[in-house]
């Protein structure tokens, strides 16, 4: 790599570094008695522009603003769950509530707790988180890939999303449909909706979210056991930690009552006349829970890695908490953030249900946010933004922009075309799970704007920085543009700890 290129990453790095130690650690005080409160009328968007207030968005007021009838939240200090209510109704035009005990779909969090299962089995023994899978494997094997080697894929990287392996998410299933065993999914026969889960990259290579890949983990789990996962995570999860109400039963029965169900984009109930999908793809997006009872699961990690608690030991919790390179994951969650801002997440998208789970490894702090309409994810990022404020938390602190010049014509200078750097090693990318391979920035109006692979409309970019943009979606990436004394010839794009590297396009040859 050129010194040019290593200069560029140390910089950056630094910059990560000294961004995540800025702020004060948040101070328990009488106040958290009145945060439920004072977050239910704080929700924000992450990103402020010049001159903008906080909006102050009340809770009811964004929900029926998306059109999501039901939430639930659990709010964690010092690994422990404080707070825990349901909001709203489990369904629209009806006066059933949501409380903490509500069941949702919680999609790819499931995801976080197969991991969870997985480790208390490594724990124990019967599992090596570096062992090649096809040992421990009697129902399917890992196929190799088109004239390579037979592959050695591990336990790590299945949790990690760097076995290589493709099928990022799996389609809903709508009540009447037959669902497909975990062999199926994984060979893409009826009634799985996909093609094969096969291997896209040699194993460890690079980062490829991978709900295909976690499938493979759970047929692991079921030949190891002998147990399918319910049964197992009844055992090693649901069971020692009182979650009573949870399951990986899907389709879920109606027997189990309080149930969130489920509503599109409008706020409409679907799925109908059951009220809810299912989901065959157990390990990966599977899970029904409450927010009292992910709550408590997210605390039992947080006490782990603090040498709090037993669910996992210490060391094991650890490893679950640090990045499997060239990834940003660690064993199960994803990881972000320095110091007191150091936190695991992960969120969880199925149609019609959205979720977010978080915990601070310094603090002990985290949240639970749970949601029955189909546009939750924008809702659960104001939650989170408006919790974090109200328990003074040193995350999610509102990004505020700077005056933009409607004629500057150094932003004016940043359009045009960039394209991945593929020199850069994968490792340092830690490449975002939509990451394009190409950019368009355009200088519109006085405003500059970035073409994002295959999202509808531009994404608008405002200064917080001469030479630094955010975007003013939930994700709030951020662009910053280098110049070496001409135009600006790279682009390094950031998202919490993910980061890619794009160069100028030269001219096509005339």
């Amino acid at each position: 790599m050129s010194a040019r290129r290593a200069n560029l990453f140390v910089s950056l790095s630094l910059g990560a570094v000294l961004a995540g130690c800025a702020g004060a650690p948040g101070a328990r005080s009488a106040a958290d008695a009145t945060a439920p409160v004072a977050f239910e009328h704080g929700l924000r968007p992450g990103v402020l522009r010049a001159g903008q207030a906080p909006p102050g968005w009340s809770l009811r007021e964004r929900m029926a603003h998306y059109g999501v009838p039901g939430v639930a939240v659990a709010v964690l200090r010092g690994g422990q769950v404080v707070h825990a209510a349901g909001y709203g109704v489990r369904e629209a035009g009806t006066n059933d509530r949501v409380d903490a005990d509500t069941l949702f779909s919680v999609a790819s969090v499931s995801k976080v707790a197969t991991a969870g299962v997985a480790l208390r089995l490594v724990a124990k023994g019967a599992l090596d988180l570096d062992r090649d899978v096809n040992a421990y494997l009697t129902s399917w094997q890992v196929p190799p890939r088109e004239g390579a080697r037979p592959p050695k894929v591990t336990l790590r990287m299945l949790m990690s999303h760097t076995a290589g392996f493709g099928q990022h998410g799996f389609k809903d299933f709508q009540p009447g449909e037959a669902l497909p065993t975990a062999l199926q999914t994984l060979d893409g026969q009826p009634p799985a909706k996909h093609e094969p889960v096969r291997l896209l990259h040699p194993p460890g290579e690079r980062f490829g979210y991978s709900g295909g890949g976690v499938t493979v983990e759970q047929v692991v789990l079921g030949d190891v056991s002998g147990r399918p996962l319910e049964a197992l995570a009844r055992a090693e999860l649901f069971g020692p930690l009182g979650m009573r109400r949870s399951t990986f039963e899907n389709p879920l029965s109606a027997a189990r009552g309080n149930i969130a169900k489920a509503h599109d984009h409008h706020g409409r109930p679907r799925a109908r006349p059951r009220g809810w999908e299912a989901f065959a793809e157990l390990a990966a997006s599977g899970l029904w829970t409450s927010a009292r009872e992910l709550g408590a699961y997210v605390a039992a990690l947080l006490r782990s890695y603090r040498g709090e608690g037993g669910f996992l030991p210490r060391a094991l919790a650890v490893d679950m908490m640090t990045e499997v390179s060239p990834g940003g994951y660690g064993l199960g969650p994803r990881l972000s953030g320095w110091g007191e801002t150091r936190v695991f997440s992960h969120s969880g998208s199925n149609e019609s249900y959205k979720a977010y789970i978080e915990g601070n490894l310094s603090s002990g702090d985290g949240l639970v946010v749970l949601t029955n309409g189909a546009r939750g994810a924008d809702l659960y990022d104001e939650i989170r933004n408006a919790i974090a404020d109200a328990y003074r938390w040193p995350t999610r602190r509102a990004l505020r922009a700077i005056a933009a010049d409607q004629r500057d014509p150094l932003a004016a200078r940043y359009a045009g075309p960039y394209e991945l750097d593929a020199g850069i090693p994968q490792d340092w990318q830690r490449a975002l799970n939509d990451s394009p391979p190409e950019l368009r920035i355009a200088w519109q109006g006085g405003a500059l704007t970035c073409a994002w692979g295959a999202q509808p409309e531009p994404l608008e970019l405002v200064p917080i920085a001469p030479n630094r943009f955010v975007t003013t979606d939930r994700r709030a990436l951020q662009f910053e543009f280098h110049r070496d004394g001409g135009p600006p010839g790279a682009l390094t794009v950031t998202s919490e700890d993910a980061r890619l590297f794009y160069r100028r396009k030269a001219p096509a040859p005339p």
